[in-house]
């Protein structure tokens, strides 16, 4: 069983999106984050589940999708790291922070 660590990044994209989609609803803000958060738990156990980030040349870098967004994390081991929650319409600069061991 893989152990799912969180980055700063990722948790701030999570507090953002919800903080804009609550603009509209408080309801469906919640509703996001906790549904990233029980998407992501299927990385515990499949932790290779995702498809490999098309913008990366490592298949350590691997995304699931919820619906627009791109939960986009790392395999290292038998530890995930979830690096960052992307918007799917958004260029994702790869060269970043991604590709860093």
């Amino acid at each position: 069983m893989a152990k799912v660590i969180w980055t700063t990044q990722s948790l701030e994209n999570i507090e953002r999106i919800s903080q804009y989609i609550s603009q509209n609803s408080i309801y469906y803000a919640q509703l996001f984050a906790e549904n990233i958060f029980e998407k992501v738990k299927i990385l515990e156990t499949f932790p290779a589940t995702g498809r490999v980030v098309p913008e990366s040349d490592s298949e350590s870098i691997r995304e699931i999708i919820h619906g627009n967004y791109r939960i986009i994390y790392r395999l290292k081991y038998e530890l995930v790291e979830v690096l960052t929650i992307h918007h799917g319409a958004r260029i994702l600069d790869i060269t970043k922070n991604f590709n860093k061991t």
